[in-house]
């Protein structure tokens, strides 16, 4: 069911993931996954959701009849995608048409050629007859009480190629009643001056209202629908996260984001900029790929400061190394602590993890040179919050937060003669006056220390059931050759409320683990409000 848009019709935001960024290579879609997209893209608040084509697959007929069923739009309309009909029929006679119009679908986007060559080449036609598919399929559309839109493929090679044809095709899809003719760089290969001369002069030479549908085959789809916009394109295309065919597409979150903010336009509803980073992420944990961890506006590392010279000016102004509020879409600054670190970082970083350092130079000397000195040995904390947190309590507090005291731990890989490995480790430990010894197997000798560690402690710290040891990367560093390097663990630990990571740096795999561990169980507790013993 389509809902009115609050918006008015003057600016379009026109989304294609369900659709032209299905196309990404490694994206396969269910129905299931693309219900879920199209909720997502609703409560953003794009006006459009194209959603397939239905007709030429069963996954998107289907979705169209339960996307009518199933979701209540609020702001979106659902799209339709097809093509103009046949050379050599009519557009009621056409099967593909017909199934455009059972979708149900109250807009139609139908793809038209409108370089010569692919006309001739690819449908086999003349020029003469594609225009007539052109019209045809618009007004019959159209007198079936349906929104078109016409997406003119390959039009900027085309219009190179040749210009008064590719015209034609704008003029005969608008004189037929088509709302929006979008200008399609299907290969790419457009930069944002070509861009903005060509829609300035098509939009001055036709009249028609224009739209721009761009693919980042040059890494300028972003900048070249912007640069439609300032030429008076009003309508664009584009994918979440720029998901699509080869490199993707123009990514909806930096378009929306820079008419928004730079430009000043309404083209989403009240509060809906703010959700974007939240959007951005959860459509990513749809499509099973990692959210980019740089991608303007929305990514983890979007807002993060690492230098010293930026932490000095944050601390005075923050506008002064952000060109926005992160919070205007819903993401958040971040201090990254490294060896480049300052005072001010560490101030910031600090009061991010709510410890008040209170103005105390000394202690936050101390803290940097702490930092400075353990990544000189390989340590990382931009990587690792959790295990600089722990650093920087140790400082303030006098001491290390103890849990428990390690008094050894073993592990021990059995090669055995049928070929398979048996992984055995044994901790020995105290804990509030206890001694403990406890003995476990794993599927590798990091793994049986882990649960060596957990059945140790486990009676003691309830908390600790919680905890899973969700992501493990191990590194050699520089310095030294093959197995004589020193090698750096980072883990990434979930109490199923949160993730954090800790590190570890030894001269074998394991000690290097077994840091990383410790550091992760004493966090997990710290979270988790335990009091040290």
């Amino acid at each position: 069911m389509t809902a009115t848009s609050e918006l008015d019709d003057s600016f379009h935001v026109f989304d294609t993931t369900l659709r032209d960024g299905a196309q990404r290579e490694g994206i396969n879609l269910t129905v299931a996954d693309k219900l879920a997209i199209a909720r997502h893209l609703d409560e953003f608040g794009v006006g459009f959701i194209e959603g397939g084509w239905p007709g030429a697959n069963p996954r998107d007929t289907e979705f169209f009849a339960r996307a009518q069923q199933e979701i209540e739009f609020r702001h979106a309309q659902l799209v339709a995608f097809g093509a103009t009909r046949r050379a050599g029929t009519t557009a009621d006679q056409d099967p593909q048409v017909k199934a455009l119009l059972d979708s149900g679908a109250p807009v139609i986007t139908l793809v038209a050629k409108s370089h010569d060559r692919h006309v001739e080449l690819a449908l086999r036609t003349t020029l003469d007859e594609n225009l007539e598919m052109v019209r045809d399929t618009v007004s019959h559309l159209r007198s079936q009480g349906r929104r078109v839109f016409v997406d003119c493929e390959h039009f900027f090679d085309g219009y190179r190629a040749n210009p008064a044809y590719a015209k034609s095709v704008v003029r005969a899809a608008s004189e037929a009643g088509a709302d929006v003719v979008v200008l399609c760089d299907t290969n790419g290969g457009m930069l944002p001056a070509q861009i903005q001369a060509v829609v300035a002069t098509v939009l001055a030479d036709t009249g028609a209202r224009l739209g721009i549908h761009a693919q980042d085959d040059t890494g300028c789809a972003v900048a070249n629908t912007l640069a439609a916009v300032d030429a008076g394109a009003t309508h664009v295309q584009c994918t979440a996260n720029g998901y699509g065919e080869r490199v993707g597409n123009a990514n909806l979150f930096p378009v929306v984001a820079a008419l928004e903010l730079k430009y000043g336009k309404k083209v989403l509803p009240d509060g809906r900029l703010r959700e974007m980073t939240r959007i951005s992420h959860a459509i990513a944990e749809v499509v099973n790929l990692t959210p980019s961890t740089h991608q303007p506006y929305v990514g983890v590392s979007a807002f993060a400061h690492k230098a010293g010279l930026h932490a000095s000016a944050i601390k005075v102004d923050p506008d002064l190394y952000q060109h926005i509020d992160p919070e205007q879409v819903g993401n958040t600054m971040r201090m990254l602590v490294s060896d480049m670190a300052g005072r001010a970082s560490i101030e910031l970083k600090g009061k991010e993890l709510g410890i008040d350092l209170g103005g105390d130079r000394e202690l936050v000397g101390r803290v940097v040179e702490r930092v400075k000195e353990r990544e000189l040995k390989g340590y990382t904390y931009e990587a690792a919050d959790a295990s600089f947190e722990l650093l920087l309590r140790a400082e303030v507090e006098g001491g290390p937060l103890k849990y428990f005291e390690v008094e050894s731990w073993r592990a021990i890989v059995e090669d055995r003669p049928d070929g398979t490995h048996a992984n055995e480790a044994t901790v020995k430990l105290w804990a509030k006056s206890e001694r403990i010894v406890a003995t476990a197997e794993g599927n590798g000798p990091v793994n049986a220390l882990d649960r060596a560690l957990r059945v140790a402690l486990e009676k003691i710290y309830p908390q600790l059931a919680k905890l899973e040891l969700v992501d493990y990367k191990v590194r050699i560093l520089e310095g030294k050759h093959g197995t004589q390097s020193t090698t750096r663990v980072l883990i990434s630990t979930s109490d199923g409320a949160g993730e954090w990571s800790t590190v570890g740096v030894a001269d074998n795999v394991i000690a290097a683990s077994w840091q990383a561990l410790e550091d992760a169980y004493a966090y997990g507790l710290l979270r988790a409000g335990v009091e040290p013993a």
